[in-house]
């Protein structure tokens, strides 16, 4: 497998020869693969170096391991209404993770393994104190989250894209444009059949088996080809077997050149085993670190030796735990300096000596050194151009492409995911017919009658109820489960998040303009209003504004709250909206205090659009039922001034009105939705 193939110099088999079984790869694709791994010219094909493939070089010519040093780690956080209290979740933990290791962080329950894991990614960024290093160098967040991944506890993957079209997103966002097609497909082709995952790359990742939407999520993350990749609970939800599967994968990912580190909470003794090094926490303190296998004699070592026939992971979660008194974890902390201790490492570990060597040069403000495993010399050259990859990994930009292709690709996704989505197209536009017909029967013939003007006039209310109520109850419920995947995608930098606002946007357009193009024609025709060109032209264009002005309040509710507040909060806050608008209580009628509020309210701008695209205009006189004696409001000018109390020509100002509250909510939506993920971090 050339194109996941990042051996070390001590000759690693490839994914594939490692994981994949014949059962997982198609028979078309078996001679290929034989054919990669026989021996041509005294070499198999299979055992070159990532610098030997052509294919490689050009996905990533700057692959290097990364050895991780993280020093006097502490995290708090406040709580309470005005967070003046704090409580401190880590307390100065010391670590090493090593290149080409599979490494879990344990520990019980609120133990700070995520915290940990998320301080180390990058993914959290206030209330840290400590250091982190990067081959001997402290940490650059932003090259460093480059060439890493995160990869959440929940599979947040897009439910109605197909397993392939998903690792084409993937590709076009995450590999540069300069890439050929033939290239990408070739990549996923290769990752798929990897993971396991090609004979299932035509189904919709939300009828995917638990282990295999854990392997789409390794899988969308493998394709820019990551040095370091974070889990968080990689095993949560899957059964042992599936387990197992997901390890082996991890583990044979860590010997091609990668530093996994995943948190687990109470692994099996076979699973257990399955990692090269483990870190142990308990209430922010480290208990342990070092290889699995040096558990148990650090554990008598300590005179806490492990029973006989008990997997070590449960003994030692148990002790984390408190079940055998405090004080012993308190002796664990003591016996590792709370991960100072570097005794427990295996032999084979020789980062240590050159990592530490190479901190404290930096700490004196020397050159690096060179972390080579095999020399640990200092390489003045090696050096400079470290130097140099790391000023030009400043210049580039926080995403592998423009923005200009990120908007295209996440236009692309996003009108695959309107023609499947069920709720949000489908079953919206039949909701849009049907209330139509139902309106229209109730109220038919209405627009055209003098003595029913206050018939049409609640039409024309519940029209603009209609309107506002399944536009901004829609986002608000649906976009929230948007959001976790925004935060996994725009925190592993496949786009930016103004390109997936627009796309956001553009997306629901066409699919809002036939919805309301379906209910108003008939609503309007029903109802008999006025058969002139130009007054359905104003009312339709009211009711565009008023739909995408309720889809702006809901996007603006849903981006920062969840579904449960957000479904209660949208239609309180509609209430006084609905009260300035003024129906059933005049304009004139409302207090000089409350009168300001009106021009907040977009109900209000949409009503009197409505009124005026229906009644303005110098309408003629209405017809009247024989039977009336005497027909009030047969002349439109009386229903204006003295029910609605409107002001004559007043359209154009409320095209106006929804337009700037249209502009308003949209970009208020945007800074609320930056300031929501920054403040998850």
């Amino acid at each position: 497998m050339e194109i996941l193939m990042h051996e070390a110099s001590n000759g690693v088999s490839p994914i594939a020869q490692d994981n994949a079984t014949p059962a997982e790869i198609p028979a078309s694709k078996m001679e290929r693969l034989s054919d990669e791994k026989s021996p041509k010219n005294g070499s198999g094909k299979g055992s070159k170096g990532p610098e030997e493939s052509p294919l490689l070089g050009k996905v990533k010519a700057d692959h290097e391991v990364t050895d991780i040093v993280f020093e006097n780690i502490s995290y708090r956080v406040g709580f309470g209404l005005i967070r003046k209290d704090f409580k401190e979740i880590l307390h100065g933990i010391y670590g090493r993770l090593p290149a080409r290791q599979l490494i879990a962080i344990m520990g019980p329950s609120g133990a700070g393994k995520s915290t940990l894991l998320d301080i180390l990614s990058g993914y959290r960024l206030t209330g840290i104190s400590g250091n982190v290093y990067v081959n001997g160098q402290t940490r650059d967040l932003d090259a460093f989250r480059r060439s890493s991944a995160y990869i959440t506890q929940d599979d947040r993957l897009q439910p109605l894209l197909t397993v392939i079209e998903n690792m084409r997103v993937a590709a076009d966002l995450k590999l540069g444009t300069n890439i050929p097609r033939q290239t990408k497909e070739q990549i996923i082709e290769e990752i798929l059949v990897t993971l396991g995952l090609f004979d299932h790359q035509t189904t919709r990742a939300s009828r995917l088996s638990g282990g295999q939407q854990k392997r789409l999520s390794i899988a969308l993350e493998l394709v820019n080809n990551p040095t370091v990749m974070f889990l968080d609970e990689p095993t949560t939800g899957l059964d042992s077997s599936t387990c197992m599967q997901v390890v082996q994968l991890l583990k044979v990912l860590a010997r091609q050149g990668r530093t996994i580190v995943c948190t687990i909470h109470q692994p099996s003794a076979s699973l257990f085993q399955l990692f090269d090094q483990v870190l142990v926490v308990a209430n922010g303190y480290c208990l342990y670190q070092g290889a699995t296998d040096q558990l148990v004699p650090y554990l008598e070592s300590v005179k806490l030796p492990c029973p006989i026939y008990h997997n070590p992971a449960d003994y030692v979660i148990e002790l984390a735990c408190g079940e055998y008194g405090y004080d012993k974890i308190e002796n664990l902390v003591n016996a590792s300096d709370n991960g100072r201790n570097l005794q427990w490492f295996n032999n084979k570990e020789r980062f240590v000596s050159s990592i530490e060597v190479a901190i404290d040069s930096s700490r004196d403000g020397e050159k690096i050194l060179d972390t080579n495993e095999k020399t640990g010399k200092f390489d003045e050259g090696e050096s400079e151009k470290n130097s140099v990859l790391k000023n030009m990994n400043k210049k580039k930009s926080r995403q592998a492409t423009s923005q200009l292709h990120q908007l295209k690709i996440l236009l692309q996704r996003g009108f695959i995911k309107s023609k499947r989505d069920t709720t949000l197209t489908y079953l919206r536009l039949l909701v849009n017919i049907f209330t139509g017909i139902m309106l229209g029967t109730l109220f038919i013939g209405a627009g055209n009658q003098g003595h029913r003007v206050l018939e049409n006039y609640n039409l024309l209310f519940a029209i603009l109820m209609h309107h506002m109520m399944t536009s901004m109850m829609l986002t608000v419920l649906t976009f929230p489960s948007e959001m976790n995947i925004l935060k996994k995608e725009h925190f592993n930098r496949w786009y930016s998040l103004k390109m997936f606002y627009v796309s956001v946007t553009i997306i629901d357009i066409p699919v809002a303009v036939i919805c309301c193009a379906a209910f108003s024609g008939i609503i309007y025709t029903m109802s008999a209003q006025p058969m002139e060109w130009s007054r359905f032209s104003m009312f339709f264009t009211i009711s565009m504004l008023v739909v995408f002005t309720a889809q702006s309040f809901g996007l603006v509710i849903g981006a920062v709250f969840s579904v449960v507040n957000g479904t209660f909060l949208a239609p309180t806050l509609s209430v006084p909206m609905m009260m300035f608008a003024g129906f059933g209580v005049n304009l004139r009628d409302l207090p000089a205090y409350l009168r300001p509020g009106s021009y907040l309210s977009y109900l209000r701008y949409g009503l009197e659009g409505y009124i005026h695209a229906i009644y303005g205009e110098q309408r003629e006189t209405l017809e009247c039922a024989k039977a009336e004696e005497y027909c009030h409001y047969k002349y439109p000018k009386k229903f204006l001034t003295e029910i609605v109390a409107m002001e004559p020509d007043q359209f154009w100002n409320d095209v106006f009105g929804l337009t700037v509250l249209l502009l308003v909510l949209r970009i208020c939506s945007y800074f609320l939705l930056r300031w929501k993920l920054q403040s998850s971090r």
